[in-house]
């Protein structure tokens, strides 16, 4: 589903991604698991369309992002870092806006923002303006607003933070509930290893390369061993460390 080869970016004598080598199947929750400053928003913003690599290729569903962007990115739903919600609208119609701008017709668009809603606890909070929901129903929306296309690919860029622990717990458990539904893929950037633990594969990445790559506990026994918290603090501790699992 998203194929990822040599892929680098510089900004200026900095490099943020460092041939970075990937590849993620359908029907998979990955955690890209990093401290602060390892990569995973250059990463993203790549994969959204934002910037464009230097050197490199990553492909979604077989499309190419350099040279396919429209098509490919039809395939691909993102909850940004930051919110990007319209807060003088209403629920209803910020969800909509999105809908149009995929080509949405709006009887299968109202459809799939009702469930949506429903799913998420978000029925009685349509006609609300964004701005007075609080911070976890505003990421409820954002979800609900990223799968109105039925992307393949998802893209969360750490979702959870500020967001309280029901909040957290809801919104892994909708991202689960449409992996099993529509065989979706995931990708999941977080610094929390108690969100990159419940994940079907951790890609852990420093300094924008990829240090490991497996099951949360195969991860832990590439990194030192011991429990994935402590193994991963001492891998990105040490700046000079480089390891493949």
């Amino acid at each position: 589903m998203l194929h990822i080869r040599g892929l680098v970016k510089r900004y200026g004598a900095r490099t943020a991604l460092r041939g970075l080598d990937v590849e993620i199947g359908p029907r998979t929750l990955v955690a890209l698991l990093g401290p602060n400053g390892a990569g995973k928003s250059t990463l993203f913003q790549i994969l959204t369309g934002l910037f464009a690599a230097d050197e490199g290729e990553a492909s979604v569903d077989g499309l190419s992002l350099a040279r396919q962007a429209p098509a490919a990115l039809r395939h691909i739903g993102v909850v940004f870092q930051q919110m990007s919600l319209d807060l003088d609208l209403s629920v209803r119609r910020n969800l909509l806006f999105h809908a149009d701008l995929h080509g949405l017709p709006r009887r299968i668009a109202e459809a799939r923002i009702a469930a949506g809603a429903a799913a998420l606890g978000l029925a009685d909070d349509l006609a609300r303006p964004v701005r007075e929901l609080s911070g976890g129903n505003r990421r409820k929306v954002e979800l609900v607003r990223a799968l109105l296309h039925q992307p393949s690919l998802l893209l969360l860029d750490e979702p959870t933070v500020g967001l309280d622990p029901k909040s957290r717990r809801d919104l892994m458990a909708a991202i689960r509930a449409d992996i099993a539904e529509r065989g979706s893929t995931v990708l999941w950037a977080t610094h929390l290893v108690g969100e990159a633990e419940a994940a079907d594969r951790v890609l852990v990445l420093h300094q924008g390369r990829l240090l490991a790559d497996g099951t949360p506990a195969a991860v832990s026994a590439a990194l030192g061993g011991g429990a994935l918290e402590e193994a991963f603090i001492h891998a990105t501790q040490d700046s000079t460390k480089e390891i493949a699992a």
